[in-house]
């Protein structure tokens, strides 16, 4: 009972944009608005995808940055309405679905190689 009442809300009011494909190794922006009290503004977070968890409306998918010598990583359900657009920006070869070695990776080594068409 309880299993098909979680589907039937999935089904019906659960909306998944369409967004481009991408997979973990590659630099993507996420373009998510932000809502502070009345304002709203859109904020650009661009970073490696780490990986692409879940499936269907509970599908997520993990971005990582490093802000002034800090890593940020930031997990973004693809159901989500505050996100506006996502740009893939460069295409990355990895040989793995999750790259959480890269978080103990800094400078040259971090780096992930761009795939050519």
């Amino acid at each position: 009972m309880k299993k098909e009442l979680i589907q039937y809300v999935e089904d019906n009011f659960v909306t998944i944009k369409e967004f481009p494909k991408f997979k973990a190794g590659d630099t993507v922006t996420v373009s998510y608005r932000i809502v502070e009290g009345a304002k709203e503004r859109i904020q650009q977070f661009q970073g490696v995808v780490l990986q692409i968890a879940g499936s269907g409306v509970t599908q997520t998918f993990t971005v990582r940055k490093v802000s002034g010598g800090v890593g940020v990583e930031r997990i973004f359900p693809f159901a989500s309405p505050l996100i506006s657009a996502i740009t893939v920006n460069k295409r990355g070869v990895v040989r793995r679905a999750r790259i959480f070695y890269l978080r103990e990776l800094t400078g040259k080594k971090a780096r992930i190689k761009e795939k050519r068409n």
